[in-house]
């Protein structure tokens, strides 16, 4: 499990292709197609 740890990340849904960068930090895990996101570094 990858929880959000800093403004600036960016997640990617490897099913449906959708990109989310991080804006404000809540420390949840973020989750799309009932899948967790990947962090891309």
């Amino acid at each position: 499990m990858v929880n959000v740890s800093s403004v600036g990340q960016v997640y990617v849904c490897n099913i449906c292709g959708n990109v989310v960068e991080v804006k404000v930090v809540g420390g949840g895990e973020l989750v799309c197609c009932g899948e967790p996101m990947e962090l891309k570094e």
